[in-house]
């Protein structure tokens, strides 16, 4: 009669457990700063009152209180999500691993029954890293919506004047403007304006 150690195939879970502990890290949540749409100023400016201003969305995301706040939280959420799947999955390891050790002293069908046991668990645990990446994916988009919507709303009160035609989104490792004159950056206006915004609402 086969024993059980001849059944268990070697390396069942190890791919699995290896792949599951670093199945986050492509989640997480970096570019969530939202891109500065153009002010809703309206009409068509007068000649020679044409103007176009900046916000450097890295110093927005430095600066800004509400995002560094949120930000933290989703990082929190991503970490939390990631222990768990980690330790489930080191649980998973160590029961292969400890039925490797006892395969000898099990009968055909002892050890049939504990790798179908193995395999359905490894099944759950993946459906379950599915649904919490799934989970966090949606919540990082309704993050990035969020802000992006306190972004324009700012702006348009920023810019009820019209005194600036365009206001253009700038970050240092991804942006279309090869140049910027520093006297048209309004960033430090924005977040503090922003940072105000926050602060009153807050109270």
């Amino acid at each position: 009669m086969r024993t059980c150690k001849q059944l268990v195939t070697k390396g069942l879970l190890a791919a699995f457990a290896a792949g599951l502990l670093m199945s986050c890290q492509g989640n997480k949540a970096g570019n969530s700063a939202p891109a500065a749409s153009p002010a809703a100023g309206g009409g068509t400016p007068a000649a020679g009152s044409f103007k176009i201003a900046y916000v450097d969305l890295d110093s927005l995301e430095a600066h800004f209180e509400y995002f560094k706040e949120k930000r933290a939280l989703l990082e929190q959420k991503q970490q939390q999500m990631d222990n768990q799947l980690k330790g489930k999955a080191r649980a998973l390891q160590s029961e292969y691993e400890d039925l490797q050790r006892r395969a000898s002293t099990l009968t055909q069908e002892q050890g049939e029954s504990a790798q179908r046991s193995l395999m359905t668990k490894q099944q759950q645990l993946e459906q379950e890293a599915q649904n919490l990446r799934a989970t966090y994916t949606e919540q990082e988009t309704k993050f990035n919506e969020e802000l992006q919507k306190r972004l324009d709303d700012f702006l348009k009160s920023f810019n009820s004047d019209k005194r600036f035609a365009y206001i253009f989104s700038y970050r240092s490792t991804a942006s279309n403007i090869l140049y910027k004159d520093p006297a048209y950056d309004v960033t430090p206006d924005v977040i503090k304006g922003m940072n105000d915004h926050g602060a009153a609402t807050a109270k």
